[in-house]
């Protein structure tokens, strides 16, 4: 079922309609005998036009059902006047949004993480949020919160490798992935889904303090390659330079020797004590 324009004409004019009704039938009603009928007659029609008036607020609809079928949807502002038979019920256009609540669930790895998302959406297509699922705004926040599951199924919490996504470290990707998955349930209801935002990443309680020693250790032994690269690349550059400018000749086991001490010099975590050698290098 497709959203289609409904009938309906401005209101304005047609109350100055109504009102000439009304004034021409306490005419009558007052003019006694046969005309005070046709004055009863004329106050009831103008009784019954004035149901067809109603009101159309910015950015909603009126969708409208003549015995329970679907006669169309008006989005025009203001007063208008459409067939008195209709029944009319008010469905909002406006830009929405909510937070599901902290879902708790396993991601690919099998670790539980608590995992909660932002979805912004709006009603696009009246006729089938209103006809099509039974409560549009309950299935939106039900059917949400089904794809952040699936999703949050579908990806580590940290990537193994850098090629790798993971919901810490790809965002961007996550949420199109996130909205994209939203938007293919929701479609058949009528709402379209503007942006959809993991709010809430964490470990599971009973695992995050395990959970982060394994960060830190992470960190630490990143941070310690670094430095022993760095201190490799300094150590090689030393002694480049020491052979180029023939300060010093050594031989394999004093470079051995010197580099063993540059290293530890370098890659400590603690400032070293110097010891100052006063015999020769072989004493």
């Amino acid at each position: 079922m497709n959203e289609r324009t409904g009938f309906s004409i401005t209101g304005i004019p047609f109350v100055g309609i109504c009102v000439l009704v009304a004034v021409v039938g306490l005419v009558l009603l007052f003019a006694g005998g046969l005309y005070a009928a046709l004055g009863i007659a004329l106050e009831a029609l103008e009784l019954f036009l004035a149901k067809g008036f109603f009101q159309v607020a910015p950015n909603t609809g009126q969708v409208l059902q003549l015995f329970g079928k679907y006669a169309g949807t008006i989005r025009a502002e203001g007063l208008r006047w459409t067939n008195p038979f209709y029944s009319k019920r008010r469905i909002s256009l406006r830009v929405r949004n909510f937070e599901s609540g902290k879902l708790k669930v396993n991601d690919s790895d099998g670790n539980p993480i608590e995992i909660a998302a932002v979805v912004v959406w709006q009603v696009v297509d009246t006729a089938e949020a209103m006809f099509c699922v039974d409560d549009y705004e309950n299935f939106v926040r039900i059917q949400s919160e089904s794809a952040l599951r699936q999703m949050a199924q579908s990806y580590p919490y940290d990537a193994h490798s850098d090629c790798e996504p993971s919901l810490r470290s790809h965002g961007e990707e996550i949420n199109s992935h996130l909205r994209e998955q939203i938007q293919t349930r929701l479609g058949k209801a009528g709402v379209q889904v503007t942006e959809a935002r993991i709010s809430h990443l964490a470990y599971a309680q009973e695992i995050a303090q395990a959970m982060l020693q394994r960060q830190q250790a992470g960190a630490i032994v990143a941070a310690r390659e670094r430095i022993v690269e760095g201190a490799v690349g300094m150590v090689g550059m030393a002694l480049e330079e020491l052979r180029k400018q023939g300060v010093v000749e050594l031989d394999e086991e004093r470079k051995a020797a010197m580099v063993s001490n540059l290293l530890v010099v370098l890659c400590g975590e603690r400032g070293t004590q110097p010891v100052l050698n006063t015999g020769t290098l072989y004493n």
